[in-house]
């Protein structure tokens, strides 16, 4: 029985722990950039993903992922919660406990379909989303995991398509499902005539921080020990980061003439995303190129977006899914045996085999997405209703608003009050009414002042 090692084991549950946080991120990140009314709407989004997917994962999830493979297409569990995973290791992770890589993986499967709730943000119903999450977890990600890591047919066990943290599996099959729900769901009312600004930019820069944090954890910790590998995987992720970050502003500034702050979280983003395949099979040069790529290239997929006139409100198909695509066939020219054994040196071939996981992957999470949206649809109504869109996600679906406020009132005084967007539009307008009074005064006054003015100029003049 092979001999369970501490060390790793240590750091794979720190790992664990680090790509837990990245979810609480993701919802800062996402919160932070779209409009105040439906902020804990999309903060929700990633936050229930937490109870839900993890409740799956452990009752089936893990099981279909890495249970014993039928057919190269999906796993059989072993026993009825995590696959029968316990104390003992797994094929898969060796040297710790079969637990702690369930664990680690369910994080994973966590954060997945939280991605895929920014390219609908403003405009699903939490209900139906919750019962989507659920459905899409079991039905696409698992079945996915399997075939790429779990012994399926798009892994070492078949074609060889190399994806080291996530690549096809987290970010491709994320980015396929996001643009099914946005072309099932339709856009956003005012959309693109009506300006949709991100609420608070700085809430974006803590949650990007949070996510590029933990992503050492999602990819250092893919090495699953506390080794080379691991440390080879930690500066590749920064790297790639890093040189998305600088792709993406370059391109912006020369695009638009700035630098934007929410450039600068989502570039590093996309670094972060297309780096996750590749981060155990490249060389930090690489890494730097594969991130200065993706940084460019989702910088002008996010900028057709309007043309091409579909409504992804945070990007995820242009980050996610394009991101992912660039990672996974820029793994395939640049992995090297020398960096991970286990892998590949890449070549025409290789892309070849990127491509095809590529391409699985697309085309199953799409489908089966626009299935489950059907269903979940025909169940419940998926799709707030305008008059709940207008009002805001806060109210209409969790009644309650994220930010109190205090306003001036000439009844009340100043208080606090919490208000719905309606409820500020009447206050608004009370205060441009009062403003516009006090102009007025001050302008009949005037009139009286020089109305009295004139005999005493007239006399004078007469002098």
């Amino acid at each position: 029985m092979p001999t369970i090692d501490t060390g790793d084991t240590a750091w794979v549950l720190a790992s664990a722990a680090l790509v837990m946080f990245m979810t609480p991120g993701l919802a800062l990140f996402y919160g932070g950039l779209v409009r105040s009314k439906n902020v804990l709407g999309t903060v929700m989004e990633s936050f229930i993903a937490l109870g839900v997917v993890a409740v799956v994962w452990f009752v089936a999830g893990y099981g279909i992922a890495f249970g014993r493979d039928v057919g190269l297409v999906i796993g059989a569990p072993s026993g009825l919660t995590f696959g029968g995973a316990g104390a003992d290791p797994v094929a898969f992770a060796p040297t710790i406990p079969g637990s702690a890589f369930a664990a680690f993986q369910m994080m994973f499967a966590v954060i997945t379909p939280a991605l895929i709730a920014g390219a609908f943000a403003e405009r699903m119903r939490f209900g139906a989303y919750v019962m989507f999450i659920g459905l899409w977890s079991l039905l696409v990600y698992s079945p996915i995991a399997h075939w790429v890591w779990g012994g399926g047919f798009l892994g070492a066990n078949g074609i060889g398509a190399l994806d080291f943290a996530g690549g096809t599996v987290v970010h491709i099959s994320a980015g396929a499902a996001a643009l099914a729900t946005i072309l099932f769901i339709g856009k956003r009312q005012g959309y693109p005539r009506r300006a949709f600004i991100p609420h608070n930019v700085p809430l974006v820069l803590l949650g990007a921080g949070i996510l590029w944090f933990g992503w050492f954890g999602f990819n250092a910790g893919s090495a699953l020990g506390a080794n080379a590998l691991a440390a080879s995987a930690f500066v590749t992720t920064h790297l790639g980061a890093a040189g998305a970050l600088i792709g993406w502003l370059t391109a912006e500034r020369i695009r638009h003439g700035k630098a934007t702050t929410v450039g600068a979280a989502t570039g590093a983003v996309a670094g972060l995303v297309a780096i996750t395949p590749a981060a155990g099979f490249v060389e930090p040069l690489p890494a730097l190129l594969i991130g200065m790529a993706a940084g460019v290239v989702c910088f002008f997929a996010v900028d057709l977006k309007g043309r091409l006139g579909y409504d992804d409100s945070l990007d995820v198909v242009g980050v996610h899914l394009v991101g992912g695509v660039t990672g996974a066939l820029l793994t395939g020219v640049f992995a090297t045996l020398a960096v991970n054994p286990a892998g590949a040196d890449g070549g025409l071939a290789q892309v070849g085999r990127q491509a095809i996981a590529v391409g699985v992957t697309f085309g199953f999470s799409f489908v089966a997405t626009l299935a489950i949206l059907k269903v979940v649809d025909l169940v419940m109504r998926i799709r707030v209703t305008p008059e709940e869109e207008e009002e805001g996600l806060d109210v209409s679906e969790h009644g309650e608003v994220a930010y109190t406020l205090r306003e001036r009132s000439p009844r009340r005084g100043r208080i606090p009050a919490e208000m719905t967007e309606a409820e500020l539009q009447v206050l608004r307008e009370e205060l441009v009414l009062e403003a516009a009074a006090r102009v007025m005064a001050e302008v009949r006054a005037g009139d009286l002042i020089e109305a009295e003015a004139k005999p005493v100029r007239r006399v004078y003049r007469q002098a």
